[in-house]
């Protein structure tokens, strides 16, 4: 893998544990990124933001923790299998990245739902293509119809070994259907299609109600200390 400059960023109020500050290192954004490059930084616990590429670096927070699910061992819960009957009516397609009035629509009534008071609140389409979307990388946004109504959106990244959760939005009239659960069990299925090993879904974070979900998927591998781990159901992940 080519060198790469970090760049550490300012310390501001962390967006997920109240009274923490949180600071990340960035990928020198002068540096021509690519995929193969990308899933290298993926395998490191970097995570991109539009084209942005980052990893926590706060100084006294360790609690953000990097975690991806082998696809292969992958063993659904009994409420994992309902959702996913709960949802097989749904038609699914992979779309271009690019932006869509409709996907926009939904994503502010779903921020306005479940994350009125996060940096993406008012975004107009500028900062929402921006937040979701990458010139260099390869996204797909894939929708979630039933009856050509447009349900959910997942922002999903092809990466050389894996897939990568960017971001899932759904609208909040069909909590009942678990989307954002159903959308993470597609995409494993998904990804063991393309025979692909893992599917990455960004950072754990055990004491964060809005993260915590991922603990959920198992087995998983969680990035502790340079080292990916696996931890299988009934054992508890070290913070």
């Amino acid at each position: 893998m080519k060198q790469i400059r970090l760049f550490r960023g300012v310390e501001h109020p962390c967006s997920y544990l109240p009274g923490k500050l949180s600071r990340s290192a960035y990928v020198d954004t002068g540096l021509m990124l690519d995929m193969p490059t990308y899933s290298k930084l993926a395998e490191q616990g970097f995570r991109r933001s539009g084209d942005m590429v980052y990893r926590p670096q706060c100084q006294l927070c360790s609690s953000c923790v990097p975690a991806r699910i082998p696809v292969a061992r992958f063993s659904p819960s009994r409420s994992q299998l309902r959702t996913w009957q709960k949802n097989k009516d749904l038609t699914v397609t992979a779309r271009e990245a690019e932006y869509n009035h409709e996907h926009y629509r939904l994503f502010m009534r779903y921020l306005a739902a479940r994350h009125e008071d996060g940096g993406m609140a008012d975004s107009n389409p500028e900062d929402y293509i921006g937040f979701l979307g990458s010139y260099w990388a390869d996204t797909w946004f894939v929708e979630f119809k039933s009856n050509q109504e447009l349900l959910a959106v997942a922002v999903v990244d092809r990466l050389d070994c894996g897939l990568s959760a960017v971001y899932t939005f759904f609208d909040p009239g069909h909590s009942t259907r678990g989307l954002g659960t159903f959308a993470v069990l597609w995409q494993i299925e998904e990804a063991k299609r393309l025979g692909l090993e893992w599917l990455y879904l960004g950072y754990w974070i055990e004491s964060s109600p809005k993260m915590s979900y991922k603990q959920q998927f198992r087995p998983l591998d969680v990035l502790i200390g340079g080292k990916w781990s696996r931890y299988e159901k009934g054992e508890k992940i070290p913070a």
